[in-house]
């Protein structure tokens, strides 16, 4: 459903949240093992975020990332898909199709219609806040 970048983007900024919850910065290498990304790509990603204002970047012997406590409470998971993987999940053919749309669509288009205003609904009403304390809790997983 989301791109691969965009899933790592989720995982690497609910990681940045946990530790920023406790007031610290996590470094890049870190992040990478925390969530099974190359260094590299998760690089670009964390680049991107910080970009966009979803998380913070420090550079130097004590850099790293973190968010502050008014990003932990606003930045919602519609940020970063609308960041890394644009509006294609909203807009896109359920089937990956070029050209489905309401004047041409695909067998499922109307079906997914419903599913996409879901999904909206969902990600635009939770925050990472939300999602680290309810990993931070025990109740969710990260990583398996």
């Amino acid at each position: 459903m989301f791109s691969k970048a965009c899933e790592y983007g989720i995982r690497a900024t609910v990681q940045i949240a946990l530790q920023s919850e406790k007031g610290l910065r996590i470094g890049l290498k870190e992040i990478s093992n925390a969530i099974d990304s190359p260094e590299p790509f998760t690089a670009k990603i964390l680049q991107q975020l910080a970009k966009n204002d979803i998380i913070i970047s420090s550079k130097g012997p004590t850099g790293g990332y973190e968010m502050s406590s008014n990003q932990l409470s606003t930045i919602m998971l519609s940020d970063i898909v609308k960041t890394l993987d644009c509006d294609l999940i909203y807009t896109g053919c359920g089937l990956g199709l070029a050209t489905c749309d309401a004047k041409n669509p695909c067998v499922l288009h109307f079906q997914f219609d419903d599913i996409r205003e879901q999904l909206k609904k969902m990600l635009e009403n939770t925050s990472i806040q939300q999602l680290a304390r309810s990993r931070e809790s025990g109740d969710t997983l990260l990583r398996l």
